[in-house]
């Protein structure tokens, strides 16, 4: 399949939607707790690939629920990456954000920033957003970087604001206009296309 022109691809990974067939993957991936404690900021409840299934069934497809979308990360070979949703929109100030998650076979290949940079230029160029505004865990420090790649500002921190593991963390807020994510794109993707 030509996946040339597609919006969705990058030169790494490309976006698809979520199935309810990633259970088992969504399933492996909930077995690393550390790095499920730095994303979800917390220890979850212990799950399956049976309970998966009916949460993958509702976002399945791309569906639009409660203004939360999911997506597949994949390599151009087709495993599966991790994920990445659009979150928090707020249609009436023009702001989102974004949350992602490699797995961990996956990391230090540069999925993370092309999957962010897929989905920020839909958020920015095709919905007509002004900002998008994050955060992460003042201890996680790959999400930091990543934050700065993608060209974020940080623009203050809470203190003591997320607890697990037995003690509070600072959380960092970071915020990325459309001007500077536009600046930021210059020379990687060609006007008009």
């Amino acid at each position: 399949m030509n996946y040339s022109n597609y919006f969705w691809q990058g030169e790494r990974v490309r976006l698809r939607p979520l199935k309810v067939e990633d259970a088992e993957q969504c399933y492996i991936n909930s077995l690393d707790s550390p790095s499920r404690q730095v994303m979800q900021l917390g220890v979850e409840l212990p799950t399956s690939a049976e309970i998966l299934k009916e949460f993958l069934g509702k976002y399945a497809g791309c569906k639009d629920v409660d203004g939360l979308i999911i997506f597949t990360i994949e390599n151009l070979e087709g495993a599966d990456a991790g994920g990445i949703s659009l979150h928090s929109r707020d249609l009436k100030n023009g702001t989102f954000s974004f949350g992602i998650n490699v797995a961990s076979a996956h990391r230090r290949k540069g999925y993370a920033e092309e999957a962010a940079r897929i989905l920020l230029r839909y958020g920015f160029w095709e919905q007509r957003y002004q900002k998008c505004n994050s955060g992460c865990i003042h201890t996680n420090e790959g999400s930091i970087g990543l934050h700065r790649k993608l060209g974020f500002a940080e623009e203050g921190r809470r203190r003591r604001q997320i607890f697990f593991n037995g003690r509070y963390y600072d959380e960092i807020l970071f915020g990325l206009t459309r001007e500077e994510f536009d600046e930021n794109e210059k020379g990687r993707v060609i006007e008009g296309e």
